[in-house]
């Protein structure tokens, strides 16, 4: 039997849920995704974190928490490569497209450059299935790691040369002897993320859509929720798909795009500039459940 809740959300994890700068998320966050579980809202993660990540971050706070029966919450990872389900009975199976996953041998490389050259600044993260990730220690400032990021980000692309992997970086692309490009380095503000060209949140949106289906769920409408302009492909593969989307944009400063789609920043809500990250993600996620309370 099809249900059409009057949305669903699709909401990237660092920055609108976990702190960009404890990687934690707020009990408040917490409540508020149960709060509009419980009221039959969808709730789907796209994000470049690992299902290790979700687990530990959201799912079992949401666990924690309580979380009502019968409630799905979907999770696609490393930017569509992986994806799980959770529910008050805990975590299903994890799927990995394997197509999709940068060279083991390449990985190899990359851990030990890290391990002998960035180890102050930055971390292997070792819960990745498909990409290979760095990310910045916690303990260390943000100025330092973005310096030291583009020192490794260049070792990186190198070390593409060097297997023969294509690779693109922002507008600088290094085809392979074969001249093609298939694998991207994708510095973010705490992490650098190696992957295939072919994922993205527009990937993870269409995974999102397959899910749903899958349940009888056909969204009325979509909420995107992210902090960078690459999160904007989720909303983007939405509306050319026909699916009416919003998108929030929780860290505006990059510039706002021009979209055929509402575009919704902190300001819509009457908050000043510096309310960003986590904490518009909040606010948000309130005035969502608060817009269900209304309706009631």
């Amino acid at each position: 039997m099809e249900t059409t809740p009057a949305f669903a959300l699709l909401l990237d994890v660092d920055g609108p849920i976990a702190s960009p700068v404890t990687r934690d998320v707020k009990p408040e966050i917490i409540g508020l995704l149960g709060e509009l579980g419980t009221a039959g809202i969808p709730i789907i993660f796209n994000t470049g974190r690992s299902d290790a990540f979700i687990r530990e971050q959201v799912m079992e706070p949401m666990l924690a928490a309580g979380m009502p029966e019968g409630f799905t919450v979907h999770a696609i990872c490393e930017k569509g490569a992986t994806w799980f389900s959770f529910t008050a009975e805990g975590a299903g199976v994890v799927h990995v497209d394997h197509s999709l996953a940068v060279p083991e041998a390449y990985a190899d490389d990359i851990r030990r450059l890290v391990a002998e050259k960035y180890s102050g600044h930055m971390f292997f993260d070792e819960t990745k299935r498909a990409m290979v990730s760095v990310e910045q220690h916690v303990q260390v400032s943000n100025a330092d790691y973005r310096a030291e990021q583009e020192l490794f980000d260049a070792d990186a692309m190198a070390a593409m040369g060097r297997h023969d992997l294509g690779v693109v970086r922002l507008d600088h692309h290094v085809p392979g002897s074969d001249d093609t490009v298939d694998y991207r380095v994708d510095p973010t503000i705490i992490s650098t993320d190696i992957e295939s060209v072919r994922l993205g949140k527009d990937l993870g949106a269409s995974r999102a859509c397959e899910l749903l289906r899958r349940d009888g769920i056909v969204p009325a409408a979509w909420y995107t929720v992210g902090d960078s302009r690459t999160d904007y492909a989720m909303a983007d593969w939405l509306h050319h798909n026909d699916h009416v989307v919003s998108h929030v944009d929780v860290r505006p400063a990059d510039g706002v795009p021009a979209k055929p789609y509402e575009v919704l920043t902190a300001a819509y809500l009457g908050l000043d500039d510096d309310v960003i990250h986590d904490d518009a993600g909040l606010a948000f996620l309130a005035r969502w459940r608060d817009s269900l309370a209304l309706a009631d």
